[in-house]
């Protein structure tokens, strides 16, 4: 059979975390800090693998642009054939 479990023991945990606006407010610098420390270990792409990385994505676009116009274009001829 299985062990009931003791509700009187999760009753024993106090909260000590501290409560109202000026414990959120230094929450929020706390969280302010640890993101600085993160921004710093960013590595950032220098501006010529930005420009080579948005033109791919340009052409990428213009690219898959045209070929669903063709698909849409072939798509409403074949329906207009097959209900004409």
């Amino acid at each position: 059979m299985a062990k009931k479990k003791n509700k009187s023991a999760g009753s024993q945990l106090t909260n000590t975390e501290p409560r109202g606006i000026g414990a959120k407010f230094k929450e929020f610098a706390e969280f302010l800090e640890q993101s600085k420390v993160e921004m710093k270990k960013v590595v950032w792409p220098t501006q010529k693998e930005t420009i080579q990385t948005c033109t791919a994505v340009l052409v990428l676009v213009v690219v898959m642009s045209i070929f669903l116009g063709v698909v849409d274009l072939g798509l409403s001829k074949f329906v207009e054939a097959i209900l004409s």
